[in-house]
């Protein structure tokens, strides 16, 4: 059975990067039948916060990244990684090292001082020597000194590197808590992981890794390094290009599925495929045509895939989501048109959630024009005009857009005037700005009420 693995590191927020990795491990997954298993590395514990725990939690909720086992956390598994360790060192695939922080800080100084490339250099690999006092020893691997490691990467192909590149790495440090390639190593082993899908960050912890499942006598599980993501400058993907929390464009008004679809686009492909459905994309994921080279993140382009999910959300669906933001912003809809209505007439503009309770507070907020707006566009002829239409407005029986146009087409013929000179006015009084979807349905959802309370102010019977 395939089993996959997402195992972000609790250091931040849940960035773009980590979860297209885990779209594409919970895809793989869920295509062959396997099991998504999530794991939390928290061994870095000055930078591990319970708070970035959640967030990681909160974001894969939010997309709907379901696991099936853990989440599993690191910490909590201390003893696996000893009793690992134990093992190595009586087999004499591990030692222990002495070596004090500024040892190695001397022995890499004079490295690079002999252009040598700093790394350590095995001095306690075969040592006799008696552990000095009062230093706690590391656990360091005994890496292969000749050979070299060769694996098949599932996106880039075949890989090679020499053992002679590689360094004795620590397994445990002073406090016993594992590094990460050897805690990545017994976890997966653990958790019988067969596909090890992850950013190509990791492709030089590979050959390290390999050599300890090696040491272990563990058969490999299959690795796919997926490309990093990019800016649209070519730059490291930064919070500059918008790479912020995944929650972040929760709270902006991005929906989960455009999100999804998005990501997967991102460094994957099936044709000239742009918008598909979470469903299909299981169906068609695949690691054969995961890109090789780097992908780009480019924000309008996930605003404009956003607006295509938007516009085919159903009016009920977005009222409700709607009326969850206008309540956080102490927005009243009492007394105001129904909000479905006004959510019917604005989607079409909004390109996000938050974009369209934007739109809507129109009908709902107190918004007034400028006294500076008012006399710009009210020129003498226009004022007659508009109380002649609050006039007809007045009369009006049933409200809609036909009978509102109606009656301004009538006003417009009287007054020999062209629509756009009472329009900017007219939506100034109205709704306190000069731009709306067009007048006559605007108009209509607003509601004879708000219409004439509004005119009324500038114009009494």
């Amino acid at each position: 059975m395939v089993r996959t693995r997402f195992a972000p590191s609790p250091t931040g927020y849940l960035h773009i990067g980590s979860v297209r990795t885990a779209l594409f491990s919970w895809a793989y997954a869920r295509r062959h039948a396997g099991k998504f298993i999530l794991r939390v590395e928290d061994t870095d514990l000055e930078r591990s916060t319970e708070a970035s725990v959640q967030a990681i939690f909160d974001g894969m909720q939010w997309m709907g990244l379901d696991w099936d086992e853990g989440p599993f956390r690191q910490m909590q598994r201390l003893d696996c990684y000893r009793e690992v360790a134990e093992r190595l060192l009586r087999e004499g695939k591990a030692y222990r090292c002495y070596c004090t922080k500024e040892e190695l800080e001397q022995m890499r100084a004079a490295q690079r001082a002999r252009g040598e490339k700093p790394r350590y250099d095995g001095r306690w690999r075969d040592s006799k020597k008696a552990p000095p006092a009062g230093v706690a020893p590391v656990v360091r691997f005994k890496n292969p000194l000749d050979g070299e490691v060769t694996f098949h990467d599932l996106v880039k192909g075949p890989i090679t590197i020499a053992n002679a590149e590689l360094d004795d790495l620590v397994l445990l440090r002073e406090d016993g808590v594992p590094t990460y390639n050897f805690g990545v190593v017994v976890d997966d082993l653990d958790m019988n992981i067969t596909h090890v899908i992850r950013g190509d960050d990791h492709v030089n912890n590979t050959p390290r890794q390999i050599n300890i499942f090696a040491a272990l006598g563990a058969a490999l599980p299959q690795f796919a390094h997926v490309p990093m993501i990019l800016g649209v400058d070519g730059e490291r993907l930064s919070k500059r290009h918008g790479a912020v929390g995944v929650m972040q464009y929760a709270e902006e008004g991005y929906l989960p599925d455009a999100l999804l679809n998005y990501l997967a686009r991102l460094g994957w492909s099936h044709g000239d495929e742009e918008i598909f459905s979470r469903a299909r994309f299981v169906e068609w994921f695949d690691l054969a045509h995961v890109s090789r080279s780097a992908a780009q993140f480019n924000p309008e382009k996930l605003r404009w895939l956003n607006h295509q999910y938007l516009k085919k959300r159903s009016d009920a669906e977005l009222r409700d989501e709607v009326a969850r933001r206008l309540e956080a912003r102490g927005a009243r809809t009492e007394g105001g048109p129904a909000l479905e209505k006004a959510v019917a007439l604005m989607k079409d503009r909004a390109e996000t959630l938050a974009a369209l309770a934007d739109s809507v507070m129109i009908f709902y907020g107190d918004s007034r024009a400028t006294p500076e707006q008012l006399r710009e566009s009210l020129a003498d002829e226009v004022r007659p005009a508009l109380a002649g239409l609050a006039a007809k407005f007045s009369a009006i029986a049933d409200w809609n857009e036909e009978s509102v146009m109606a009656a301004v087409n009538a006003v417009l013929n009287e007054r020999k005037l062209k629509l756009p000179r009472i329009a900017m006015p007219l939506r100034l009084i109205v709704f306190g700005r000069a731009q709306t979807p067009n007048l006559g349905p605007t108009l209509a959802v607003a509601g004879k009420k708000r219409v004439l309370e509004r005119l009324r102010e500038h114009f009494p019977a």
